[in-house]
């Protein structure tokens, strides 16, 4: 029988938050057991500096690929493709048995992981156009919430003994089959981006919005991989508290993008990101002068409350503001981002080497403001494709069956 053309969109919408929740639970799970992954293989600090470098380089060069790609094969087809190489990719990652065999597999999970990041940010702006409403951030707050629970699965399996190898590789048998059924929700893009030309050039303000990507990730990376360092080294504190700074970054990022398409639907994308900007930029200062370990926690609590909206708002932005071009232009942005994710950490530890490790974080107040300001460039109140021609939930009703009908559910 087939399906309702709002039995498909909700499907679909169903199907894109879970994509996002188990991409994010892999990573949680790989990021929580890496001292696992060191003592495995006796690996060296720059060791698994080189591992890291061969997933972000493959990850940035497959996600940049994915613009031309993307019009060949559509996104419904690579996120098919790509969610499953995920978890086959950290497979071999519990597997491999060398260095050299870990780099290979941690080459292939970044490639992979650039399919799938890309092409889910793809479809999740397809469904989110097609309801003629923001959803994508929540839909991110699917992969916070992912990150953490896998990320407290791998602590407890750790906690009770289980090694590296058998945790990952449950984890990734486990997440194998659920891809390929989650496959069967996804969107096929829609008739009028099927003809369109991947060769044609992408409007400027794209580039615009990737820069913001890029600044976000590079802010996102920062707390990632220097709080820890920043509490210990500057403010004397244990490692037990230090490593409280980011999941308390990570819960607030999940709290604020459960909140942000709300937010969105009030106050317009670009009020939203000029506003988170100015409050990252506020978060990161409290964190560069703060007296005490938890004044910098409560400071990365508040960057990850704010500046969490970003990325996916310039993924929906991305989409709303190249029609016929949307896959392409949010790959282009996903890319950028991924440059800024690479770099933030090798550009802050430039700033603290020659300075002190606070004025390397420094950096990103000034990265947060370009954020507000850049931010000012888009439109006022980019829409998705569906609420374009209509001011209401109501009037808009009949433009969402008639976009759902030129969908392949």
């Amino acid at each position: 029988m087939r399906t309702s053309p709002t039995g498909a969109l909700r499907r679909a919408h169903i199907g894109a938050v879970l994509t996002f929740a188990l991409v994010g639970m892999v990573n949680g799970v790989l990021a929580a057991r890496i001292p696992g992954l060191a003592a495995k293989l006796g690996l060296s600090t720059g060791d698994f500096g080189l591992v890291v470098l061969c997933w972000g380089l493959a990850a940035l060069a497959t996600s940049q690929s994915m613009r031309w790609l993307v019009t060949a094969l559509g996104n419904r087809l690579l996120l098919r493709i790509g969610t499953p190489l995920v978890a086959l990719a950290v497979g071999l990652i519990a597997l491999s048995p060398s260095y050299p065999l870990l780099l290979a597999a941690a080459t292939g999970f970044g490639a992979a992981s650039g399919i799938a990041e890309a092409m889910m940010n793809a479809q999740g702006s397809l469904v989110e156009r097609l309801a003629g409403r923001p959803l994508m951030n929540g839909m991110h707050a699917g992969w916070s919430a992912g990150a953490v629970s896998g990320g407290l699965l791998a602590a407890g399996l750790a906690a009770a003994g289980v090694s590296y190898t058998v945790t990952v590789l449950a984890v990734a048998a486990s997440a194998l089959p659920i891809a390929c059924a989650l496959g069967w929700t996804y969107l096929d893009a829609p008739t009028e981006e099927e003809h369109s030309s991947g060769r044609q050039g992408l409007p400027r303000i794209v580039y615009a919005i990737g820069a913001l990507a890029f600044c976000a990730l590079l802010i996102e990376g920062l707390a990632a991989d220097w709080s820890g360092l920043l509490l210990t080294r500057c403010l004397q504190a244990s490692p037990a508290l230090a490593a409280v700074a980011y999941p308390v970054f990570e819960i607030a990022t999940f709290s604020g993008r459960l909140c942000a398409d709300r937010m969105q639907t009030r106050y317009g994308a670009r009020s939203l990101l000029t506003g988170a900007g100015l409050a990252t930029a506020l978060g990161i200062l409290l964190v560069v002068v703060a007296p005490a370990a938890p004044v910098a926690i409560a400071g990365f609590g508040l960057t990850g409350l704010t500046v969490c909206v970003v990325v996916p708002l310039t993924m929906s932005v991305a989409g709303a503001v190249a029609p016929g071009r949307s896959d392409a232009a949010i790959a282009q942005v996903s890319a950028m981002g991924y440059t800024g994710l690479l770099a933030g950490p090798v550009v802050i530890g430039f700033v603290a080497e020659a300075g002190t490790l606070r004025s390397g974080i420094a950096v990103g107040i000034a990265v947060a403001l370009v954020i507000s300001i850049g931010s000012r460039r888009l439109p006022e109140h980019p829409q998705p494709a569906a609420a374009q021609n209509s001011g209401g939930a109501e009037a808009n009703e009949p433009a969402r069956s008639s976009a759902a009908d030129s969908y392949k559910g």
